[in-house]
């Protein structure tokens, strides 16, 4: 039975570096493996509101209030469930650079008290009750600093869905503080969770292999994962 696994992380975090690194060392086990990416920014119609989203057409975070920012996630991925089902067909492994977890730290960091887990409790029920996505087997959250995230985010090329150096959520650093908070707490509280430092004891960045060691040492301890032939 095919495995799924999501990597998450504020932006600039490494996931999309880290679920590639995962996808090689998969086949070095002998794996078969496949990365699929959320948002599907050029490839869903949610994702291409969501593009309309995080350039500010909506308005700003504070105008969009975050329920109905995550019908706009979740819907995303309704509308690739299909495909995912069909790569965990046809994988022994399924890496999933964001998934749900995005959706629930991203919008719950702007609620506090009861609402915030009102709010965590109803994406959930959305996302894997109502749309029916498969629950990963494994979640690794790559936790980053704020500070360093934005400086990263500075380093990327240009993007596919905004021609601005740093979209709506991006930009607003206090926000991104809030959405690390928000992940830490759910990794804390899911046991199917697992906190990977993007940063030494020193505040420096690790390197991307000990980054990828530490993930495939937490994917390869998965119960029937089995090695097989590269």
């Amino acid at each position: 039975m095919a495995r799924l696994i999501a990597i998450e992380g504020i932006d600039g975090a490494g996931k999309g570096t880290q679920a590639s690194r995962l996808k090689q060392s998969l086949a070095g086990h002998g794996l078969r493996s496949a990365v699929l990416q959320f948002p599907r920014y050029g490839a869903t119609s949610f994702g291409a509101a969501i593009g309309d989203f995080l350039n500010g057409r909506f308005g700003t975070l504070a105008e969009v209030h975050p329920q109905l920012a995550a019908v706009l996630y979740a819907g995303d991925r309704f509308e690739s469930r299909g495909l995912l089902l069909e790569l965990l067909e046809q994988n022994d492994v399924v890496v999933l650079d964001r998934f749900v977890g995005s959706n629930l730290a991203h919008q719950a960091s702007r609620l506090t008290g009861p609402a915030r887990q009102t709010l965590i409790d109803w994406i959930e029920r959305i996302e894997f009750g109502v749309f029916q996505l498969p629950r990963p087997d494994l979640t690794v959250l790559i936790d980053m600093s704020s500070q360093m995230s934005r400086e990263l985010v500075a380093r990327k090329g240009q993007r596919d869905y905004t021609e601005r150096e740093a979209d709506l959520q991006e930009s607003d650093l206090p926000y991104l503080e809030r959405v690390r908070r928000c992940y830490l707490t759910l990794a804390a509280d899911r046991d199917d969770w697992r906190t990977v430092h993007g940063l030494d004891a020193d505040g420096r960045l690790r390197s991307i292999d000990d980054v990828a060691s530490e993930i495939l040492s937490h994917a390869m301890s998965l119960p029937g994962l089995v090695a097989g032939t590269p």
